[in-house]
């Protein structure tokens, strides 16, 4: 497809791809079969075999739902598109965690207010931050692409390290190939199944969890260093002296543990469990959470709402429950992300290798380096 043709084209309909050559993978040939419904009080399945990932042939469950949906409700078209009060609420959640930080400059970094001040406010900020770079990655803040991601680049400056423009190639990757063994970055490696599928692996994933997605995709496939990668690298770098040079480092110590915190026994952190790790002996791959946490998480706790439509805002991801509850209300949905956390640990019947895998149909345009080609049915409906 030309240039031309492309201009016309709502990418943002493919979850925030920049170009028509990165929408969803093709259908595959086999799709799930209908399954008993949860009550939600028992199993209806067998404890998954804990030495390996739940291995599975049919198609991610989100393409089917979105047709059907589209088919029972044509008017979902008009909850997509972009939220201008994203920008704001990032702005703002920027200024506080900068302001904290400079405030906190003469406190010793293992005082407790430190500490504390890290983990309640700070953790909560960044954790918010992390999910304003999700959002922004689907283009959802504004109309324009490079307006999404100059607004990650200032939204990841709190945060300390680099990594707005690396996550927005990973994670529409992961909304095209779902489930997909080596190119899906969200989903455990082998080497993670076999050191930490017991108890003590189990804390010390959730304690460390920010390390293991900053540091799995770069193991699992590397990118190609971008214009956009150099851009968010060198401006975090200034930032970061910046803020060492004019105020001392422990403004960048609290930044930081922040993202730290964020990341680890956090209650916003049990998202990251709740989303895609399976429960219960079912094959649901992903789970929801409507609880008053999604206050915090750019409702992020939507999640099956928000792969089924990645174009639909946050803000609107309510309203699209609503409007099709006959599909949404009948999904198992967690209750709590902190006891997500609590029960991922103790119960034997869940732990890394609770994720459903799938061997790539083909690469599907993506190659080795990172880069993405046209596969071969894309169309706007897929």
């Amino acid at each position: 497809m030309g240039a031309k043709a492309d201009k016309s084209i709502d990418y943002s309909y493919f979850g925030g791809a920049d170009s028509l050559s990165e929408g969803r993978s093709p259908r595959r040939t086999e799709v799930p079969s209908p399954t008993e419904k949860d009550d939600g009080k028992r199993f209806v399945g067998p404890p998954q075999d804990p030495s390996d990932f739940l291995w599975l042939m049919t198609e991610e469950p989100h393409r089917t739902r979105r047709m059907a949906i589209m088919k029972a409700h044509p008017e979902v078209t008009k909850l997509m598109g972009h939220e201008p009060i994203t920008k704001w609420v990032v702005l703002g959640v920027v200024s506080l965690q900068l302001a904290i930080a400079i405030l906190l400059r003469h406190t010793h970094p293992l005082s407790p207010l430190f500490i504390l001040a890290a983990y309640v406010i700070g953790g909560t900020a960044n954790h918010n931050l992390f999910l304003a770079i999700h959002e922004i990655t689907h283009n959802l803040a504004f109309r324009s692409p490079r307006m999404n991601k100059a607004l990650a680049v200032f939204a990841n400056l709190p945060i300390g390290i680099p990594y707005s423009a690396a996550f927005k190639r990973y994670h529409i990757e992961h909304h095209k190939f779902l489930g997909e063994d080596g190119i899906d970055t969200d989903l455990p490696t082998n080497i993670e199944l076999i050191l930490l599928n017991n108890v003590l692996g189990k804390v010390f994933f959730a304690t460390f969890q920010i390390f293991f997605y900053a540091l799995r995709p770069g193991f699992v496939r590397m990118q190609t260093f971008t214009q956009w990668h150099f851009a968010n690298l060198v401006t975090q770098l200034v930032f970061d002296y910046v803020l060492i040079s004019a105020f001392g480092i422990r403004p960048f110590i609290y930044l930081l543990a922040s993202s730290f915190f964020a990341g680890s026994l956090h209650p916003l952190s049990g998202h990251f469990i709740a989303e895609h790790y399976v429960w219960d002996g079912l094959e649901q791959e992903t789970y929801s959470y409507y609880g008053p946490l999604n206050i915090l998480a750019y409702n992020v706790g939507y999640h099956n709402e928000h792969h089924d439509f990645p174009s639909v805002a946050w803000t609107r991801l309510p309203a699209l429950r609503a409007l099709a509850p006959e599909f949404y209300d009948t999904i198992p949905s967690h209750p709590s992300w902190p006891m997500v956390i609590v029960n991922f640990i103790r119960d034997p019947e869940v732990g890394i290798f609770a994720r459903i895998k799938r061997k790539p149909k083909d690469r599907g345009g993506v190659e080795s380096n990172g880069q993405t080609t046209p596969p071969s049915d894309c169309s706007k409906s897929g």
